[in-house]
C-alpha cells in the first residue's frame, strides 16, 4: 500500500469539494458536453480528440526503481527506471495541480473478472471523458462491491499538467510512472486515454505471476461445449476479426489471465481500432458504437454528426472504447475454463511461413518469445519492403518481468492441460508482399475453426525444412496446394532465399533473451 505520506496527500485530495465520484454514464456524458470536451454523434457515442498524442508514449513510461522491485524488473528501454525522488516530486506537483481543478472525477472498480484475483483500483481524472473511458474499460462494481471497495492501486491522470524535462528529471512534458511501493500510476502531459488501460495491464503483468497466474495479451472466446480458445497476435494479424465468431462467445478482446481455475478477462470493455470500420467487415464492433461509447480521433461530419471511419486525417490509430455488454455474443461474467487451443497469429509479408502449423511445446515457447509479424511496404514512411517485427510474448511494451518468466508459465500450462498450439499465418502466399497475395480470410477462418474443433488432431503432418514447422497435409475447406508455402511460389530458389533470410532474423532477435533453456532454442527455432 501507499506510504503514509502519499496516502495522506491522496486521501486529502479525494475528500476535496471538487470530487465527483462514481458518476453514471448519463451524467458523465452530460459533463463531457457541458465542459466542451467532446460532442455527441448520431450513433449516441461521444467523440473526442486527444490532441497531439494520438497513441501511447512508450519512451515516456517509467517504473520507479525502489527496493521492492529492483531485482525483479527487466530494466531497459521498455521498463525505464526512474528514481523514487523524481517520482515523489512529480507526484506532489500533480496532487497540488489536481486540488486546484474545479471538478475532479473518480471511478472505482476492478481489473480482473475473477474475484479471487482481481485488483481493486480507483481512477482520478481531470477530464470527464477520461473517467467515462475508465468506466467502460475497467470492471464496474455492483452496489455491494462499491460499498466495500478499497483501492489497492490508484491512477492519477492530469493531461494538462506538463512536466518540465530539465527540472523534473524526465525526457519530455509527458510521463507515465508506475510506483509499486506507493501503488500509484501517475500520468501527465498526454490526453491519450489508452495510457490508463495499458498502465494497469502492466501492473497486472507484474502482480499476477506472484500469485501463480499467467497474464496474457490476447483475445479469448468459448464454444457451446465450454471449450476455450486463445488468440495471440500483434496489430494487423487478424486477432479481433478471428476471435469474433458468431458460433462462439467472446470472453474478451485484449487482456486475459490464466489462473489455476481457468481463463478470465482483465477488463470490462473493449478498446478497438476503428479505421476503415464497416458493418460488413466488423458488425459487432460497428454495432457496439452506441450511447456511452467513446470515439477517439474519429472525424465526425459537423452537419449530421456521422462518424467517418475511413478518414485517417488525425491518425490511423482511431479508436473506440465500449463496455463488453455492448456486444451481444459474450459470456458474463468474463470467466471460463482452461484453454484447449491456442492460436498464434502472424501476418508474414515475406510469404514463407505456412498458413497453419502445429507447434510442439518448445516451438510454442520459441514463437511466443519471438512474437513475430511484419510491417508491409507503404504502411510507414521509409518502409519500402517487408520488415520483420518482433514483440516478446506478443506484448513486450507491457511486460515488467523478464520475458522468459511468462514463457515458462505458458510451457508449464501446455504440459499440464494438454493444450494444442497452432501458428497461423494470415499474411502472404505465393510470394512476398507485392508479388504474392494475402491469404483469403475464408481459408484462414476454416483453418482456425479446424484447429479449435479438434479436426487437425489426427491429421498427418509434413515437416517444413527451414523453420521445422509441422504442416497438416489437409485442412477441411482449404485447398491442399496452399498448405506448404514453398509449393505456392513459382521461383523455389527465391522462396528458400527469403525463408532463410527470415529465419536469420528470428535467430538474431532471439539473442537478446537471457536464461532461455537450450531445448527451446534447439527444438523450437529454425533448423536451417
Amino acid at each position: 500500500m501507499e506510504t503514509l505520506a502519499t496516502f495522506d496527500t491522496l486521501n486529502s485530495l479525494l475528500k476535496g469539494e471538487n470530487i465527483l465520484e462514481q458518476l453514471p454514464v448519463s451524467q458523465l456524458v452530460e459533463k463531457i458536453i457541458e465542459r466542451k470536451e467532446g460532442i455527441l454523434t448520431n450513433t449516441g457515442a461521444i467523440s473526442v480528440k486527444t490532441g497531439k498524442y494520438t497513441g501511447r508514449s512508450p519512451k515516456d513510461k517509467y517504473i520507479v526503481r525502489d527496493l521492492i522491485v529492483d531485482d525483479k524488473i527487466d530494466w531497459g528501454p521498455i521498463n525505464q527506471p526512474i528514481s523514487p525522488k523524481i517520482f515523489l516530486q512529480l507526484y506532489d506537483k500533480v496532487i497540488e495541480y489536481l486540488k486546484d481543478q474545479k471538478e475532479l472525477f473518480v471511478f472505482k472498480g476492478f481489473a480482473g473478472a475473477d474475484p479471487e484475483y482481481r485488483l481493486p483500483i480507483q481512477v482520478v481524472t481531470e477530464y470527464a471523458w477520461h473517467n467515462l473511458f475508465a468506466h467502460q474499460l475497467f470492471i464496474r462494481p455492483n452496489e455491494e462491491e462499491l460499498a466495500n471497495h478499497k483501492a489497492e492501486f490508484s491512477v492519477l491522470f492530469a493531461p494538462k499538467f506538463k512536466a518540465n524535462a530539465e527540472i523534473d528529471g524526465v525526457r519530455s512534458e509527458t510521463f507515465i510512472m508506475i510506483s509499486f511501493e506507493h501503488r500509484i500510476v501517475l500520468i501527465g502531459g498526454t490526453e491519450y486515454a489508452g495510457e490508463m488501460k495499458k498502465a494497469i495491464f502492466s501492473v497486472m503483468n507484474y502482480l499476477l505471476p506472484e500469485k501463480g497466474v499467467f497474464p496474457m495479451h490476447c483475445s479469448a472466446n468459448v464454444g457451446p461445449t465450454g471449450d476455450v480458445a486463445l488468440f495471440f497476435g500483434l496489430s494487423g494479424t487478424g486477432k479481433t476479426t478471428l476471435s469474433n465468431d458468431a458460433n462462439r462467445k467472446l470472453i474478451g478482446d485484449d487482456e486475459h489471465a490464466w489462473s489455476p481455475k481457468g481463463v478470465f478477462n482483465i477488463e470490462g470493455g473493449c478498446y478497438a481500432k476503428c479505421i476503415n470500420l464497416s458493418k460488413e467487415k466488423e458488425p459487432q464492433i460497428y454495432d457496439a458504437i452506441s450511447y456511452g461509447s467513446v470515439l477517439e480521433n474519429v472525424i465526425v461530419n459537423e452537419r449530421n454528426r456521422e462518424p467517418d471511419f475511413d478518414d485517417g486525417r488525425l491518425t490511423e490509430n482511431t479508436r473506440v472504447a465500449y463496455p463488453l455488454h455492448h456486444i451481444t455474443n459474450i459470456i458474463q461474467p468474463s470467466i471460463a475454463g482452461h484453454p484447449e487451443t491456442i492460436i498464434f497469429l502472424t501476418a508474414d509479408a515475406f510469404g514463407v511461413l505456412p498458413p497453419i502449423a502445429k507447434l510442439t511445446k518448445e516451438q510454442a515457447m520459441y514463437h511466443f518469445l519471438s512474437g513475430y509479424t511484419s510491417k508491409m511496404a507503404g504502411t510507414e514512411r521509409g518502409v519500402t519492403k517487408p520488415e520483420a517485427t518482433f514483440s516478446a510474448c506478443y506484448g513486450a511494451p507491457f511486460l515488467p518481468l523478464p520475458a522468459m518468466r511468462y514463457a515458462e508459465m505458458l510451457g508449464e500450462r501446455i504440459d499440464r492441460y494438454g493444450v494444442d498450439v497452432y501458428l497461423v499465418n494470415t499474411g502472404w502466399t505465393g510470394g512476398p508482399y507485392g508479388v504474392g497475395k494475402r491469404m483469403e480470410l475464408s481459408y484462414t477462418r476454416a483453418m482456425v475453426q479446424a484447429a479449435i474443433h479438434g479436426s487437425l488432431k489426427d491429421v498427418p503432418t509434413e515437416k517444413e525444412n527451414i523453420f521445422g514447422l509441422n504442416i497438416p497435409i489437409s485442412v477441411p475447406n482449404v485447398p491442399d496446394a496452399l498448405l506448404n508455402p514453398e509449393n505456392t511460389w513459382d521461383n523455389k530458389e527465391a522462396y528458400r532465399q527469403s525463408a532463410k533470410e527470415l529465419a536469420e532474423k528470428f535467430r538474431s532477435n532471439f539473442e537478446k533473451f537471457t536464461g532461455v533453456h537450450e531445448q527451446i532454442i534447439k527444438l523450437g527455432g529454425p533448423i536451417e
